[in-house]
């Protein structure tokens, strides 16, 4: 069990949590929620044994392994899969002991070794990390390539199937759909759902929070607390507490006017005075009531369109790909102003290579590509922040966008995407990922486009932001192209849906649950290929075998056989002692003998031998029923 007592958690000078006391028991899954800086990361870190409490107390069960997502990775070597295999310590552990006792030819500590070894799921454990990584978007062919080959958003994946890999008691999860495809995040949801362990997770998408958790950590004004239930649930009950909190004030607001009224006409009367003390001495004993408020730092909206031809942009019979090699092919697609597409399809069918098409990024291999006159396009995409000028502030940002208009204006611009005061003047080099993905959004809106092109536009955005920003969506009035994992963000600005799949982009019939259903029947249709290939493989000879498969079986074999051989050998050797044994004590005249030390020697070492060869039997036999399981197939 976690256990927070009254305690209060300081960064700097700044106090983040007070007053904190409750409880979470293993099996709750916990989204932790709040503002920006509000100290939900530093909540994590104090977890992780990175910051200590202020006051009060934190109590962890000494024995729990904690699991993480690692912020950076290092260009290594090491394949994809034996990276993600390194978030089992234990299994790695194991592994590096049973080559040191075969090496020493420690027969016991081997025996114990493989024990362990089976409890903890070593011989599915490759499988387990193979299924990881399928899940998160590798392919087989990703798996063997070193951890340097892959981009920074991919490494982030490695990291959290590392992560999940890890057997762990408390898993910490802060923004782990960052990155991720919506089938890759369907995935995640479904894994977290069977997760045993206690679930902490970071997160500003509501669709996901809402399938995962079953209690809501809300930090608000230096106080965290605890509510059971989803998202939604926690919407629901916050809206009650704040309007009851209302109604408090606005109660006690009336009772401090009349005791105020009170004071200020009976003050002066002596017969009076002895009341109106006593009222003064109430309203200082009073516990104030603060008067509750939600306000969204960002209030902002698109600028009215110039000019919006029809149609905008026309795609005709189009193929389009990389290096004369096409990704899709034959694409037919018309965009008109008030349009409002989302692109469905899973990871590496094309739906960057369609929008990239669509910006004018990605020429076409066949076909055309004809634009509407003054198309102006607003392409959002996340190597768009790498663009931002490190050493400008938000405000250099803008007038150099635009120098005509006045800076206040600007300011005021800015501060609908909360750059506020000091922030609107500060260099964006130390601005966090949510900051910049804000910065590049503002500087997007200004240029005033008649047709959106958006990446995962809500990477690192706050559910605030994110609220704003569909607001704002829900009221443009020009085209729009989405791609996001955030099915909220989908459902809420998205007429018409455009699936992805087989090298063909065409319109989907139904909506963000349909498209569910059809991952659900694609990866059923997969599994099945799979298994029937499966079944197949017997009627093949030994030599059409997958000759990697077959090593690894062998590799798997080997420290059993080179065990049971060893066991066998000992076996002997004991069964002989024990007969020498049994036929010394066997003898009448060894018991007639004044010295019976040695009657009792011979007794205690019959007593081992016989302890030794029973249980060296029955490890013998399990070890035969493993190597049963992984006998070649005939």
């Amino acid at each position: 069990m976690l256990q927070f007592k009254n305690l209060k958690l300081v960064r700097g000078t700044k106090v983040l949590i007070e007053h904190a006391s409750f409880q979470l028991h293993p099996g709750h899954r916990v989204g932790l929620t709040g503002a920006n800086g509000a100290g939900k990361s530093s909540l994590f870190a104090m977890l992780r044994g990175e910051l200590h409490p202020e006051s009060g107390d934190l109590e962890l069960p000494p024995h729990w392994v904690i699991a993480h997502v690692a912020q950076e990775t290092p260009a290594l070597g090491d394949a994809a899969i034996e990276f993600v295999l390194d978030g089992d310590e234990e299994l790695r552990r194991i592994e590096r002991d049973l080559v040191a006792a075969e090496q020493n030819h420690e027969g016991e500590r081997l025996g114990e070794l493989h024990a362990r070894f089976g409890d903890i799921g070593g011989y599915s454990a490759r499988a387990r990390a193979s299924a990881l990584l399928h899940g998160l978007g590798f392919s087989d062919a990703d798996m063997a390539r070193p951890v340097s080959d892959f981009s920074g958003g991919w490494r982030v994946r490695l990291n959290l199937a590392r992560a999940l890999m890890c057997r762990s008691d408390l898993l910490l999860l802060d923004e782990p759909t960052n990155h991720l495809d919506l089938d890759a995040v369907i995935w995640l949801e479904n894994w977290l759902k069977d997760y045993r362990g206690t679930l902490l997770l970071i997160s500003h998408d509501r669709d996901f929070l809402d399938a995962v958790v079953n209690h809501i950590a809300h930090i608000e004004q230096q106080q965290l607390t605890l509510y059971r239930g989803g998202y939604s649930d926690f919407e629901r009950q916050r809206a009650e507490k704040l309007a009851q909190q209302q109604s408090m004030y606005e109660r006690q607001q009336r009772e401090v006017a009349h005791l105020h009224s009170y004071i200020d006409r009976f003050r002066a009367k002596a017969t009076k005075a002895r009341q109106a003390q006593s009222r003064i001495k109430a309203l200082e004993r009073m516990e104030r009531i603060s008067a509750a408020h939600v306000d969204s730092p960002f209030s902002f909206s698109f600028r009215k369109l110039l000019a919006a031809p029809d149609p905008l942009l026309v795609l005709d019979d189009v193929d389009a790909g990389y290096a004369g090699k096409p990704v899709l092919n034959g694409v037919k697609l018309t965009i008109r102003p008030g349009e409002r597409i989302g692109l469905l399809g899973r990871n590496g069918a094309g739906k960057s290579t369609l929008i990239k098409l669509l910006a004018a990024e990605l020429g076409p291999m066949r076909g055309k590509r004809v634009e509407g006159k003054a198309l102006n396009i607003g392409y959002f995409a996340q190597h768009q922040l790498e663009q931002l000028r490190p050493q400008e502030s938000p405000l250099q940002h803008m007038l150099r966008l635009d120098p005509q208009t006045r800076e206040q204006e600007h300011r005021n611009y800015l501060g609908g995407f909360d750059f506020r005061s000091d922030m609107a003047t500060a260099a964006c080099a130390s601005f966090s990922g949510g900051e910049k993905s804000r910065l590049a959004l503002a500087l997007l809106i200004w240029h005033q486009p008649n047709l959106l092109l958006l990446d995962e536009p809500t990477n690192h955005l706050d559910l605030e932001m994110r609220h704003a920003l569909t607001m704002a969506l829900q009221d443009y009035e020009g085209g729009m192209v989405l791609v996001s994992h955030d099915r909220a963000l989908l459902r809420a600005s998205c007429d018409r849906f455009i699936l992805v799949a087989d090298g063909k982009a065409e319109v989907f019939d139904g909506d963000i649950d349909d498209y569910k259903d059809w991952l659900a029947q694609q990866q059923a249709s997969e599994k099945l290929a799979d298994k029937a290939l499966q079944e197949k493989a017997p009627v093949r000879n030994d030599r059409a075998q997958n000759k990697a498969e077959r090593q690894a079986r062998l590799a798997e074999r080997r420290p059993l056989l080179k065990e049971s051989e060893k066991l066998e050998k000992d076996m002997t050797v004991w069964q002989q002692q024990k007969a020498a044994i049994d036929q010394q004590l066997a003898d009448p005249a060894i018991y007639s003998s004044p010295d019976k030390s040695g009657l009792q020697d011979l007794l205690k070492r019959q007593a081992a031998l016989a302890q030794d060869i029973e249980q060296a039997e029955e490890r013998w036999l399990m070890l035969q029923e493993q190597l049963d399981t992984l006998k070649e197939p005939s």
